[in-house]
């Protein structure tokens, strides 16, 4: 019988055939935590009095609260920095950017598994690799044993074809997606993405594409590898890791999905939920207090070109605070050398160092009581942005950009058509 992605990598690593429904212990390849995260991980470590398997492959963000705003966070921020010197693992500190895009940057290959104690560590399915989060102590058991358990998933098998419209972005086609499923509608699932449109699609549109698929509760995004992750893996630096990874003709799919993507519009998910989805055209008397681009969904160099273009010798509204962070040092250097945070400067953005930012309500743009706010970023529940009289809207980096000139949530298309 032919196998899923999932399956196939799942087998490799665990040595033996495995299908949707099995149980099985694992090796891995990566794993993370961060600074939200990470010091729960460090004490069950030391409860457990046991090294960690592969220091070189165990890896620390200061990202969530980069730098801190409070001594409370100051001092996890010392727990990580004083726990990877002793055990040899590597921290990436403040200024350096979020995990997804660092380990996307710089370690994920094809056929890996990757687990972290962050729910979107699925982001590095886009390289053709299991990953998937976990809670704190689960994590902390990985990266002591170099391996975990798993029960394979079964596979939606999600094929998109035709050609997305201008103006419109992979963020609008997996709010589709997650509009369609619903909020738990692959709850343990893994969702391969396929069909033209994905082929078509660059690695920066992919990763937001995989970055998302928890957002439908499923367990891991999957996209098959192909000259673009070859490509990209050049790119970065580790074109000798690439290996073709794709699904058996004869796999077998829990359910399949198919979506003509010239179909789509600008979709914005409406508070509370990010299932709650409607065309950005249908929503122009929402007043926007905020406008924040960045995250680990829509943070990339690729997605700062979006903007920039739409902002390009224009001015924000001057009631619409507008924010921007990059997802890595990596994307701030380029976003530099390219002009694009000139351009943001001129049109009123406030820039910030790389990181998270506003999206986990920790610091960087706090929301006031009754104010809205339009972001990139992949949840918009009650509260996220660290006010729970407060609303937030996700978009395209398009959508958020021309809406942050607008004032009111806009639909980029008036600008492009």
């Amino acid at each position: 019988m032919g196998k899923t992605i999932s399956e196939k990598i799942l087998s490799s690593h665990s040595k033996k055939d495995v299908y949707a429904g099995d149980i099985i212990v694992a090796n891995i390849d990566l794993a993370i935590a961060q600074d939200g995260t990470g010091p729960l991980t460090v004490q069950k470590i030391r409860e457990l009095n046991r090294a960690v398997k592969n220091p070189s492959k165990t890896i620390f963000f200061i990202d969530h609260a980069s730098p801190s705003p409070r001594k409370e966070l100051s001092d996890a921020h010392t727990i990580l920095r004083e726990f990877t010197i002793e055990s040899g693992c590597k921290l990436y500190d403040i200024g350096c950017g979020i995990s997804h895009q660092i380990i996307a940057e710089e370690y994920v290959n094809p056929g890996e598994i990757v687990i972290g104690a962050d729910s979107h560590t699925c982001t590095a399915g886009a390289l053709g690799a299991f990953a998937t989060g976990m809670g704190s102590t689960d994590i902390a058991v990985g990266m002591v044993l170099g391996k975990t358990w798993f029960r394979v998933p079964e596979t939606y098998k999600i094929l998109v074809t035709g050609k997305l419209p201008v103006g419109t972005y992979p963020k609008d086609l997996i709010l589709y997606i997650i509009g369609k499923l619903g909020a738990n509608g692959a709850t343990y699932k893994a969702l391969e993405f396929s069909g033209e449109t994905i082929e078509r699609m660059e690695m920066a549109g992919r990763l937001t594409l995989t970055n998302m698929a928890v957002e439908a509760g499923a367990k891991t995004g999957l996209i098959a590898t192909d000259k673009t992750t070859e490509e990209y893996l050049i790119r970065q630096g580790r074109g000798e890791k690439y290996v073709e990874i794709k699904p058996d003709k004869d796999a077998n799919y829990k359910r399949e999905i198919y979506i003509d993507a010239s179909d789509l519009v600008p979709l914005v998910s409406v508070p509370h939920r990010v299932d709650n989805v409607k065309p950005a055209s249908e929503l122009s008397d929402i007043k926007l207090d905020q406008v924040y681009i960045g995250t680990c969904t829509n943070g990339r160099i690729e997605d700062f070109r979006i903007a920039a273009k739409i902002l390009r010798g224009k001015k924000r509204n001057p009631e619409t605070r507008l924010i921007i962070a990059p997802a890595s040092k990596d994307v701030y250097e380029k976003a530099l050398e390219e002009g694009l945070i000139k351009i943001f400067l001129n049109a009123g953005a406030t820039i910030l160092p790389p990181g998270c930012g506003p999206c986990v309500g920790v610091h960087g743009g706090i929301l006031g009581n009754g104010e809205i706010c339009l972001s990139t970023q992949n949840r918009n529940f009650k509260g996220r942005m660290g006010n729970p009289d407060a609303e937030i809207y996700l978009a395209s980096p398009a959508t958020a950009a021309y809406s942050a000139l607008s004032g009111v949530i806009s639909d980029p298309q008036e600008a492009m058509l």
